[in-house]
């Protein structure tokens, strides 16, 4: 019997030195496939996505940056997502994170594969030239992922105070189940990182090489971007799509162009809402699993997050949800290897 699945897709940070080569271990069936992206790069007169993930060494410098970063996990989640074994899983609705929304879109039908491939070039190569703020990371839940309460609102007490300086921006930019990723520019980011105080080890954490996603700051990105791609890139989609907002797309049911302003206006200039994609892809779906395309397993904590903030199946804690993990996976993130087998056919 089939299991039923949302399949999630991944955004920025998510092929770092462990996933090199990562399309070529998992995906070398797939040679027509990337030497399609490898042409649309060649197109832009940019290194193909091929040479990148067979490098000798991994390089920060190289291969995180946007214009990069951006194609090769898009590369390789859009094949995770055809390895998928429709046979065990039947794909209920796809959903992503951030830069994920634009793999989503491919995933579920909306765009082909050069299409897709070439939104999310596009979009990312956009970003890193235009490199307008950062952002950085902070948890409102504590280390056994419960709520501290009060917590929330007290960062967002001072994100709007430090807004409201003189030459300081500082807003949210993703909802990402126990923590809030804030844009901002230099300055906005450099008091938030002073003033808050510094948490598990690790927060506040600047993320590098990362513009100040989901803001009003990247105004300039969503008007080149809606220049260089037209509307005859978008069709409906064959799958459910969930947005950054929650709102749901369904076949035979979307306005492509509606479709094609969201994803190169409000998704680009407002905050992306990660944490309600995930609610109502629990509440409306009501899947068995939550299938994670790789590269990188980061974020299986963040989903696993948003469950508990929903309440599903009433598991209140990390402890409980790990018990649930362990006895019968509820997530399955395909850049675990061990996870990758419950999940390729």
């Amino acid at each position: 019997m089939k299991q039923t699945a949302i399949v999630l897709a991944p955004g920025r940070g998510t092929y770092n030195r462990a996933e090199l080569g990562y399309f070529a271990r998992h995906h070398a069936d797939r040679a027509e496939l990337m030497a399609e992206f490898d042409a649309c790069r060649a197109a832009e007169g940019q290194e193909p996505i091929s040479a990148l993930d067979n490098a000798d060494r991994f390089s920060g410098a190289r291969h995180t940056r946007g214009d990069n970063a951006s194609g090769l996990i898009h590369a390789c989640a859009y094949a995770d997502f055809l390895a998928i074994d429709r046979d065990r899983f039947d794909i209920l609705a796809v959903t992503g994170n951030s830069m994920g929304w634009y793999i989503a879109l491919t995933c579920a039908g909306a765009l082909g594969a050069r299409d897709g491939f070439r939104l999310v070039n596009t979009m990312g190569t956009l970003m890193h030239r235009h490199m307008i703020g950062g952002q950085v990371i902070y948890p409102f839940v504590d280390e056994n992922w419960q709520v501290i309460p009060g917590e929330r609102a007290r960062i967002e007490s001072k994100m709007a105070e430090i807004d409201a300086r003189a030459d300081h921006v500082l807003n949210l930019s993703i909802d990402l189940g126990g923590m809030l990723v804030l844009a901002g520019n230099r300055e906005g980011l450099a008091a938030f990182e002073a003033e808050m105080p510094a948490v598990q080890e690790r927060f506040p954490m600047r993320l590098p090489g990362h513009a100040g996603f989901h803001s009003a700051m990247q105004a300039p990105v969503a008007a080149e971007g809606q220049e260089r791609l037209g509307a005859d890139l978008f069709g409906g989609p064959v799958l459910p799509l969930i947005d950054g907002r929650g709102a749901i797309w369904h076949p035979h049911a979307t306005d492509t162009r509606a479709l094609r302003a969201y994803t190169l206006g409000h998704q680009v200039t407002a905050p992306y809402d990660f944490t309600a994609a995930i609610r109502v892809a629990a509440r409306e779906f009501m899947p068995d699993v939550f299938i994670i395309l790789g590269p990188g397993g980061t974020l299986g904590g963040a989903v696993a997050q948003s469950l508990l903030l929903s309440k599903w199946r009433g598991m209140a804690g990390k402890s409980e949800f790990k018990t649930a993990q362990g006895t019968a996976p509820l997530l399955l993130a395909m850049g675990q290897e061990d996870q990758r087998a419950l999940v390729v056919g």
